[in-house]
């Protein structure tokens, strides 16, 4: 039987032509190929259900994914597989490729190596953010990298009182809240002041983002908990964002519950790089003096 391969291709003109070179090497290998491509709805307004993305599922009998495009490609790649486990492989195609494990370069290369089964996979934590109001479900999305939580246009702080298994633990009263995966926790939670955490370390990090008490710190809890965010009353203009993928308003009247979620995302590993080696390049790390 055929291999069937996704292709899921950033939405540019570089991107697109070597995604069309590689179907065609994929096909003269034998093995089919179906193809998405980003979407990006510039009028959409978001909203509970309105991603500003249009992603369609993926089939659930594709072999694997390639990825042409930057992380925020393979993010949109992550919600087109969905809960289905299809092992995914990002080749950059953006400006930092912290999700990407090979090149344009080397794209062939790994291609080839994946269709003979060369290549190993490591499971990446996914968080389930769910969305209530009124007791009622609106909303509920999983994230590779973080739910951000953030005050709107109006500059005035957010109080978003936070419990871990229905402790209270602290109302951050802040510009907004990270709640990230190890995975994420080189994107914004790290510009934000959070800790980098090792993707084999079981954990969700809570980044404040610009806190008005200063001794809120980020805080890494373990991935086992049950973590619930509530606003106080009067509260509005507050957005909720998925992966940076989709967002969603929130009142006082909405609760976000934020739980490990039982699909984690396979990636394709290929190369064996330490993870040491690639904060060294993607951050600029230097042992010595620059």
């Amino acid at each position: 039987m055929k291999k069937r391969i996704g292709l899921f291709v950033k939405n540019d003109a570089e991107a697109a032509a070597r995604a069309d070179e590689l179907e065609i090497f994929l096909r003269e290998s034998g093995a089919e190929t179906i193809r998405a491509e980003t979407f990006i709805n510039d009028e959409a307004q978001p909203g509970y259900g309105a991603p500003s993305t249009h992603i369609e599922t993926a089939p659930d009998d594709l072999f694997c994914v390639f990825v042409l495009g930057g992380d925020g490609t393979f993010l949109s790649a992550v919600r087109w597989i969905g809960e289905n486990n299809i092992p995914i492989l990002g080749a950059k195609f953006g400006e930092v490729g912290f999700l990407a494990e090979t090149t344009d370069e080397n794209l062939f290369a790994s291609a080839s190596k994946v269709l003979k089964g060369e290549f190993t996979t490591e499971l990446r934590t996914r968080l389930l953010v769910t969305g209530m109001r009124d007791g009622k479900k609106l909303t509920e999305g999983a994230v590779l990298n973080d739910l951000v939580i953030n005050r709107g246009a109006l500059a005035r702080l957010a109080s978003i009182k936070t419990y871990i298994d229905d402790y209270y633990l602290t109302t951050y009263r802040a510009d907004g809240l990270i709640v990230a995966t190890p995975t994420g926790s080189t994107a914004y939670s790290l510009a934000a002041g959070g800790p980098v955490i090792h993707p084999a370390v079981e954990g969700i990090v809570m980044t404040p983002i610009c806190p008005f008490t200063l001794t809120n710190r980020p805080l890494i809890v373990p991935d086992s908990v049950n973590i619930k965010i509530e606003f106080e009353e009067g509260s509005s203009d507050i957005m909720a964002t998925l992966d940076g993928q989709s967002g969603f308003s929130v009142t006082d009247r909405d609760v976000l519950y934020i739980r490990k979620s039982p699909h984690p995302v396979c990636m394709i590993q290929i190369f064996e790089q330490c993870y040491f080696d690639l904060l060294k390049a993607k951050l600029r790390w230097s042992g010595g003096r620059i």
